[in-house]
């Protein structure tokens, strides 16, 4: 359904016919980490995540799965060499 209360007009999981049944009864605002997200956006009551209702949560246990602003950092696994082979390989 749509969200009549803190994000007007967006579909939300958790509006129902008698509300928002989420916990507090609306969305809260996002934490001084979504500032820069694509997700994050501005409504008359604040700035709101779309996907999570609660984003503070989604940064208590480190990054955010879905930030848009955060790049994944890839740890590049180096191959053990023996030198023993490697000497023999570089002598051919």
């Amino acid at each position: 359904m749509v969200c009549t209360s803190s994000k007007k007009g967006v579909e939300c999981f958790f509006m129902n016919k008698s509300g928002c049944q989420f916990n507090g009864g609306s969305c809260h605002p996002i934490v001084d980490a979504c500032n820069g997200c694509q997700k994050a956006k501005e409504f008359p009551a604040g700035k709101f995540c779309l996907i999570f209702p609660e984003p503070a949560t989604k940064w208590r246990a480190g990054k955010c799965n879905m930030a848009t602003h955060v790049e994944k950092v890839v740890a590049k696994e180096t191959a053990k060499v023996n030198p023993l082979k490697a000497s023999k390989r570089a002598a051919k």
